[in-house]
C-alpha cells in the first residue's frame, strides 16, 4: 500500500468556495455572493455573467417552450426584451397558444385528462379559429407565424395585452418566431386549420430565426427554456444554415439549457454540438418558475454592479 501527502493531492472543493449564511446585508447581490462556488451554483453564476456581458453587445437568443409561458414567466421575458437584452425570441407552437389565450381571454392550460375522456381536449372554438385564420391571412401577406399572430391580436378585445410575448415583441421590434410541429398542437385539430398556411408561415419564421443567429458570434448567448425536442432540433438546423452562409460562424458563444429534467436533444443539439468548435455549454436543472426569475435577477444585478463601477 502506498500513501501520498495530502498536500500533493488535488482537491475538487476548497474551503473558500463554501456558501455563506445570511448576514445583515440581505440584498440580492449579497445572496449571489453568498452562493457556494461549486457545481450548479458555479454554472448558474457563470451563465448569469455571460448574459450580462452579452447584453446590448451580442445576440441573446431565447427559445421558449409552452411550460415557461403557462407558469407565468412572460413578464420576465418581456422585461428582458424591453431592456434590449433579448435580441430574438423563438417559441414552439404550445408556447404561442398559451401566450395567445392568456392575452386574449386571461387564462390557458386546460385539463387534458378530462378533455381527452370526452373528446373535447384542444377543441376550444375561438383559439383554433382565430389562430388558424391568422396563419391564413399571414400566408397571403407573406408574414411569419409570429408576426401573423401579433397582428391578429390588434383590434381585438384583449384581457391582458401587457402579458403578451407576441404583442410586446412586435411593439418593441424584437424578432419573435414560432416553430410549428404539425399534428402536435391543439389548433391543428380545428376545422379552420390550413396545413399550407401553417407550413408557409412557420417556414418563413425558420428562415428568420437562422438569420438572427450570426449575432451570437464571439460572446453571444443562446438559452433554451423548456423545449425538449422542437426548438433544439430547429436550432441545430438554423445554426447549420447560419454557418453555411457565414464561413463557419457563429462560434464562440454560450449555449445553455434550463429544464426540470435532462433531455437528450437539448444536451446534444443546444449545449454540446454547437459549442464543440469553441464556446461554452451549460445545463441547469430546476423548475422554470424558480430558475428563470433567479436568472433574471442575477443578470440584472450583475449589469447594475458593472454600471456602478
Amino acid at each position: 500500500m502506498r500513501t501520498v501527502p495530502i498536500g500533493r493531492r488535488p482537491n475538487k472543493v476548497r474551503a473558500e468556495e463554501f456558501a455563506s449564511p445570511p448576514a445583515d446585508d440581505r440584498s440580492f447581490a449579497a445572496f449571489l455572493s453568498a452562493l457556494p462556488d461549486v457545481l450548479a451554483a458555479r454554472v448558474f453564476l457563470a451563465l448569469s455573467r455571460d448574459i450580462a456581458s452579452a447584453a446590448g453587445e451580442r445576440g441573446v437568443v431565447v427559445m421558449v417552450g409552452g411550460h415557461v409561458v403557462k407558469t407565468g414567466l412572460a413578464p420576465i421575458l418581456i422585461d428582458f426584451m424591453r431592456r434590449g437584452i433579448i435580441t430574438h425570441l423563438a417559441m414552439n407552437g404550445a408556447a404561442a397558444i398559451h401566450d395567445y389565450e392568456t392575452t386574449r381571454w386571461g387564462g390557458t392550460s386546460e385539463d387534458v385528462q378530462a378533455g381527452l375522456r370526452e373528446g373535447t381536449f384542444g377543441m376550444a372554438e375561438e383559439t383554433g379559429r382565430e389562430m388558424n385564420e391568422a396563419f391564413i391571412h399571414g400566408q397571403t401577406e407573406k408574414w411569419g407565424m409570429g408576426e401573423s399572430l401579433a397582428r391578429a391580436l390588434d383590434g381585438k378585445e384583449l384581457a391582458h395585452p401587457e402579458l403578451s410575448l407576441l404583442k410586446r415583441a412586435d411593439d418593441l421590434g424584437v424578432p419573435l418566431t414560432v416553430h410549428a410541429a404539425i399534428g402536435a398542437e391543439i389548433i391543428h385539430q380545428h376545422p379552420a386549420a390550413s396545413g399550407a398556411a401553417i407550413g408557409d408561415t412557420s417556414h418563413r419564421d425558420f428562415r428568420r430565426f437562422a438569420a438572427s443567429l450570426p449575432s451570437l458570434h464571439d460572446g453571444g448567448v443562446v438559452l433554451n427554456l423548456g423545449s425538449a425536442v422542437i426548438l433544439p432540433e430547429v436550432f441545430l438546423k438554423a445554426l447549420t444554415i447560419a454557418r453555411n452562409l457565414n464561413d463557419g460562424k457563429p462560434t464562440g458563444f454560450t449555449a445553455a439549457d434550463l429544464d426540470m429534467i435532462r433531455h437528450y436533444r437539448p444536451h446534444m443539439n443546444v449545449v454540446q454540438r454547437p459549442t464543440a468548435e469553441g464556446g461554452k455549454g451549460y445545463e441547469i436543472t430546476g423548475h422554470h418558475e424558480l430558475m428563470v426569475p433567479l436568472l433574471a435577477w442575477s443578470v440584472l444585478s450583475m449589469i447594475d454592479a458593472r454600471r456602478s463601477e
